[in-house]
């Protein structure tokens, strides 16, 4: 029996990956447990099995006292000194108590305490192996389907994918491969659960970094994804090498490498750019394939701008059902109002109209305000220009009694007496 019990544990710990010691304290507990039912000595007994020869001994341990008041728990230091000289007060002593022959009920206990300590085990094993591949890709195979799940087998565990998780252009069939992201894992009373997806965002990330050696070692580095899983997808990348482009390292040459990726997620459109700091101009890049002629920031709200495109590139920009511009904000945290180049302008010079016009205003009412000012300053100065203008009449009347007159008297009569004549 003892060379067959470390066989067996020597089997389960190659064949399952089961630790021999978690056995062992599983097997201890059990026997424990077995005691307790069968003799009903529960507080002080303890089980040692030894791991060379495979024997199990079981031992009620007692305390050493003065006076003995329950015997199945203490000892009398009388006995204790014929034992060994050496107990003292206080001390415990072992005594061994292995029945002959614990009965078919208690090793059918023993065997339900190992057997659901070795599930535990396992779990553990499993929820702790697949623990480090939370957030990472891996390659399952379909099993099965049903109304909410796709269930993959990732080997020794079943992961599950949801129907949000599953991509909209792709039909699942048994057998089928697949590479998935593990979203997380979680330790249940049943056993680990793995949830898996292929629309998560960081999915697109691993691929590129299987691909694209440069994404993998750092030199050109993913800022930002937003995706339509099975539609469409923009990235932005940037290079901390000057040397390098990140666009068109991460296309490859003749775009190998965003062609395998597209391939691997059923012909998902990709739209890589290149992410810079200058806001402004990487709004602009997130907008593409459109051309963008100008990004004019809201002074009230930080997160807000207004695109300008040309006349023949506003759907361009705005993409199938809005999709370009939505994938355009998300991947830049802005919210973008695209307008074409005529609509900016008309709406420019719309406002520049509405701005002259309250400036006008004011000036008028100086105008208007001046004249009248005028207006009463004259009617104030009225009867001195009268004054004035009398007076003229007056030297007028008195010319020819001046120097200034008496020319044109003479002229006056030269040319009466030319006239008589």
């Amino acid at each position: 029996m003892s060379k067959e019990l470390l066989g067996a544990l020597d089997v389960l710990e190659t064949e399952k990956g089961i630790d021999k010691q978690i056995v062992i304290d599983a097997l201890e507990a059990a026997l424990v447990s077995a005691y307790k039912r069968n003799y009903d000595q529960a507080q002080n007994v303890e089980v040692n099995f030894d791991q060379r020869k495979g024997d199990i001994h079981v031992f009620a341990v007692k305390k050493v006292v003065d006076q003995v008041y329950d015997s199945r728990l203490e000892v009398g230091l009388d006995e204790a000194l014929t034992i060994n000289k050496g107990y003292e007060l206080g001390d415990d002593i072992k005594f061994e108590v292995t029945p002959k022959n614990f009965g078919r009920i208690a090793a059918q206990t023993a065997k339900q305490v190992i057997l659901q300590r070795v599930r535990e085990a396992e779990r553990n094993i499993i929820y702790n192996q697949y623990s480090q591949y939370e957030n990472e890709i891996v390659t399952g195979e379909v099993e099965r389907q049903d109304s909410r799940f796709v269930y993959v087998s990732l080997g020794k565990v079943e992961a599950v994918m949801g129907r949000q998780d599953q991509m909209p252009n792709e039909t699942y069939r048994i057998h089928d491969r697949i590479k998935v992201y593990v979203t997380r894992v979680e330790n249940a009373t049943k056993g680990p659960q793995v949830f898996v997806s292929r629309t998560h965002a960081d999915l697109l990330k691993r691929l590129f970094e299987q691909e694209v050696p440069e994404i993998y070692d750092g030199t050109v580095e993913i800022m930002a994804i937003a995706r339509e899983a099975g539609d469409r997808a923009k990235v932005a990348v940037r290079s901390n090498n000057p040397d390098i482009d990140p666009v068109g390292t991460s296309v490859g040459p003749r775009g190998q490498r965003v062609q395998t990726i597209v391939n691997e997620l059923g012909g998902e459109n990709m739209d890589i750019v290149e992410w810079t700091e200058d806001q402004a101009k990487f709004i602009a890049n997130a907008l593409n394939p459109a051309e963008v002629l100008d990004v004019i920031f809201d002074p009230n709200n930080e997160r807000a701008c207004e695109v300008v495109v040309p006349d023949y590139q506003l759907s361009l920009a705005i993409g199938k059902r809005g999709q370009n511009a939505r994938l355009a904000a998300k991947l830049t945290g802005y919210k973008i109002d695209i307008k074409s180049e005529s609509e900016a302008s008309a709406i420019m010079e719309a406002d520049q109209e509405n701005g002259a016009s309250t400036d006008v205003a004011p000036d008028n009412a100086d105008v208007v305000t001046d004249d009248v000012e005028t207006a009463d300053a004259e009617a104030t100065e009225a009867p001195a220009t009268a004054t004035d203008s009398a007076t003229t009449e007056d030297v007028a009347a008195d010319a020819p009694e001046t120097d200034a007159a008496e020319p044109t008297s003479e002229t006056t009569s030269d040319a009466n007496d030319q006239t008589a004549e």
